[in-house]
């Protein structure tokens, strides 16, 4: 069986990251979601994920098999919560991650929950005991990887303007 963890990304991964993300982009356009279609996420994200130590790569027999960030404490877009509330409330301590992508060669094998495990862990680790996530409304896979990791659905929130478009919200609490 391969190793399979989680580190912190460095600006080396940095490309790898990008085609990743690039490559994410186009599999949801395949599929007809409407998410990450206008530049974002973009190779300034990644960038400022790494310097601010909060991007993470997942890897796989030491090979780049996933990205996400995992954002701590307040993130703005979660301010505004419809249809629902925070089990916590709005101003909780919280991770939240966010822009989770797998490699197409990885795709498909269930690697994005152990990922989103991987980020269960290192929340719980850093002090946290709230995480949250979101996703489009059309995007069933992640949605259902998201449940799958225990996350429970709590409504939605909207990306920031000019966008502006919905997504479902999810949280989930460790002990």
């Amino acid at each position: 069986m391969p190793a399979l963890y989680l580190r912190l990304s460095t600006n080396k991964d940095l490309n790898k990251i990008v085609k990743i993300i690039n490559n994410g982009k186009t599999f949801l356009k395949s599929q007809n979601i409407n998410q990450w279609q206008d530049g974002y996420p973009a190779a300034e994200d990644i960038s400022n994920d790494i310097k601010n130590s909060i991007g993470y790569v997942f890897i796989e027999d030491g090979e780049i098999a996933g990205y996400a960030a995992l954002h701590q404490g307040i993130d703005p877009m979660y301010l505004k919560i419809s249809n629902g509330n925070w089990i916590t409330g709005t101003h909780a301590r919280y991770t939240a991650i966010h822009r989770i992508a797998m490699a197409s060669k990885f795709r498909g094998q269930h690697l994005a929950e152990k990922m989103i495990s991987n980020l269960i862990t290192v929340s719980g680790v850093l002090g946290y005991k709230d995480l949250r996530i979101d996703t489009h409304p059309d995007n069933k896979i992640m949605q259902h990887t998201i449940l799958k990791s225990g996350f429970e659905k709590r409504g939605t929130v909207h990306m920031p303007a000019p966008d502006g478009s919905p997504r479902f919200a999810y949280e989930l609490q460790i002990v």
